[in-house]
């Protein structure tokens, strides 16, 4: 059994650009607890909070939550994975990352990888599928079967963003009417392609934009980003007893009374609650991940890779950080080792 492995550590508190940000280093193989399977590290993806661990955790620490690979080992408590299996998953943010050789997981967060689909564009599809899912079915409280939301109508905010690309297959996959925003041609051209009924430009008004697809407003939105611009939009585009959605985070304290009159619901989603707390729940996201597999080689979802790279260095690493840092991203990166 090989007892050393190569990771990638970043530098709790860094710039991406500042020297020593991302250093390789050889570090012990993990030894996995009896719920943790050993996976063989084949391709990962790069997400958002990647970037704000880094700048917002003063400690050093390996980064990266998504991840495709083969089972190695496999815990005393382990069910329903052998090795050899291949995988996908997003991890748990309270533990080391995936940007390593080898890295230990809890199962009950983990999946059977899509059979029909190459290891990179599987790698860019779990965590943003377990938010979008959540964020969708659980938070907002549609059903996620097929077609049967036909009647309702969800805004998604930030269309083209790793989330927002997946939001949009399993709202349209559920029968949702979908409204999403995106301002260049490119990305507005993206979420067409995933499936938006209409794209709004969210550098116009939001609720001006709604009303010229003669719409009425929305029954739901799912904002993945700059909630502070979007907010009163959001309160003139929701109906009367409407659900919000958020996972950004406010840089400043925002007016929640807007949302009053209508008496509009509003919460978070956040897919590393339930791995944070245990939560008993906690397989769900194994659970939802399977079906998300399934959506996948059926081609009801397609992947959102946009971008690949190839070979663990702190030089791609830093690439993918700067990339994702500069707004202008659609779809996912990964990396192949």
């Amino acid at each position: 059994m090989i007892k050393s492995m190569q990771a990638i550590v970043a530098r709790g508190g860094s710039e991406a650009r500042d020297a020593g940000a991302f250093v390789l280093v050889e570090q012990p193989v993990p030894e996995p607890g009896a719920d943790d399977m050993l996976v063989r590290v084949v391709a990962i993806g790069m997400n958002p909070v990647d970037t704000k661990f880094r700048r917002r955790v003063e400690t050093d620490h390996v980064p990266g939550w998504d991840c495709y690979g083969i089972v190695e080992k496999t815990g005393d408590g382990v069910t329903g994975f052998t090795p050899g299996d291949r995988v996908f998953y997003a991890g748990d943010i309270t533990r080391p990352g995936c940007n390593s050789e080898y890295h230990a997981v809890d199962y009950r967060l983990v999946a059977l990888a899509p059979e029909t689909l190459s290891p990179e564009d599987a790698a860019a599809m779990p965590l943003t599928s377990i938010t979008a899912w959540e964020g969708l079915f659980v938070r907002l409280g549609f059903t996620p079967q097929a077609g049967v939301n036909a009647d309702r109508s969800v805004l998604i905010i930030g269309g083209a963003g790793g989330v927002g690309s997946v939001a949009i297959q399993l709202a349209r996959w559920a029968g949702l009417t979908v409204y999403a925003t995106a301002s260049r041609p490119q990305t507005a051209d993206w979420c067409r392609h995933l499936g938006a009924t209409a794209v709004l430009n969210h550098h116009q008004d939001l609720f001006e934009a709604l009303q010229a697809e003669q719409a009425a407003p929305v029954d739901a939105i799912f904002c993945t980003t700059q909630m502070e611009t979007h907010w009163q939009a959001m309160a003139e585009c929701i109906r009367p007893q409407g659900r919000i959605v958020l996972i950004d985070d406010p840089v400043a304290p925002l007016d929640i009374t807007l949302f009053k009159r209508k008496s509009v619901s509003i919460c978070w989603e956040f897919m590393y609650t339930r791995s944070m707390f245990q939560t008993e729940d906690m397989a769900e996201q194994g659970r939802l991940l399977a079906t998300v597999a399934h959506l996948l080689d059926c081609g009801t979802l397609v992947s959102t890779r946009q971008e690949t790279l190839t070979g663990l260095t702190p030089e791609n690493i830093r690439a993918m950080h700067l990339r994702q840092e500069s707004g202008t991203m659609m779809g996912k990166q990964v990396l192949v080792l």
